[in-house]
């Protein structure tokens, strides 16, 4: 079997005439995170559905450990859990009921207690799906995408509509299965979590990566990614102000000076020292990295919703 878990290469699909996915390579490795963002009709549901093989693309290949999952479904449907954002369980039936339905498919299933204790399901154990709130039918659906022990697991929003503290059980299930070599492409709207979480993100506007990196590397891929931020006990002077962009481009705002474009080392102690010099106290500094939620906002032109 291929060492790489999901490999896409030269992906496209489109929607009559509408170019959806478009060339799209990514690359899913065993005991990492994948984290897919973008705006809503970037074409990530369109990916993840390719991926699993419930649409054929019109170009490109996907493998999932080597197999590709429209040819060879029954082998990839062993080895890959999906998680869907709207479910796609019986309505009619019982948390439990459904689980124990589905463990019946696979060769070596996890124990149905195993996943129904740690989320919390006998809770709810004895309602049906559809008298379920939002976030107790996600926890069924995450039990559900894990039962078959998959060695590949796709998690569409798995967090929606879950209170902070089930939320915080669902990351827990998800840091694990990456220290035990599964592999998870995680698609989420909460940029925190995307960035908590994974080990790699890629980004996804109009049917093209348009970033792709560790959370960190995107953070710091732009010169103005970093700024250091001082506050003062009393107005800089003007004379001050214009030394302080002498040595770096800075902005003020009465007490509140902002030294932009990522200053250096050597820069930040000339700053303290003319701060200094002019008898001016600083009674707070910050050095503020860029965050992931900046990142996408400069790459897409919007927030993501």
């Amino acid at each position: 079997m291929s060492s790489s878990a999901l490999t896409i290469r030269g992906l496209q699909y489109s929607y009559g005439a509408h170019r959806v996915v478009d060339g799209i390579d990514l690359t899913a490795n065993s005991g990492a995170v994948l984290g897919v963002l973008g705006p809503n009709g970037a074409g990530k549901s369109t990916t993840i559905s390719l991926a699993v093989g419930t649409r054929r693309p019109d170009a490109g290949t996907v493998e999932i450990f080597g197999h590709d999952p429209v040819r060879e479904h029954v082998t990839t449907s062993q080895l890959a859990g999906v998680m869907l954002q709207d479910g796609g369980l019986p309505m009619s039936s019982k948390p439990l009921q459904v689980l124990r339905h589905l463990a019946s498919l696979y060769r070596d299933p996890l124990p149905v207690d195993e996943l129904a204790g740690p989320l919390g399901l006998h809770d709810f154990a004895g309602r049906t799906m559809r008298r379920l709130s939002g976030g107790q039918k996600q926890r069924v659906a995450l039990a559900a995408a894990l039962i078959g022990r998959p060695r590949l697991v796709f998690l569409d929003e798995p967090c929606a509509g879950l209170d902070p503290q089930a939320r915080e059980v669902v990351h827990t299930f998800i840091r694990r299965l990456a220290d035990r070599g599964v592999a998870v492409v995680l698609t989420t709207h909460d940029l925190a979590e995307a960035e908590d979480l994974s080990d790699e993100v890629v980004v996804i506007d109009r049917g093209r990566i348009i970033a792709q990196g560790a959370p960190e590397e995107l953070r710091n891929a732009s010169a103005d990614s970093r700024s250091l931020s001082i506050r003062l006990d009393r107005p800089a002077s003007a004379q001050l102000l214009s030394r302080m962009n002498d040595i770096a481009p800075t902005s003020v705002q009465g007490t509140h000076i902002v030294i932009e474009d990522a200053p250096s080392s050597a820069q930040v102690a000339a700053a303290c020292s003319a701060l200094a010099e002019a008898g001016l106290e600083i009674t707070e500094m910050d050095m503020h990295a860029q965050s992931l939620a900046e990142v996408f906002f400069d790459l897409t032109g919007r927030p993501l919703r």
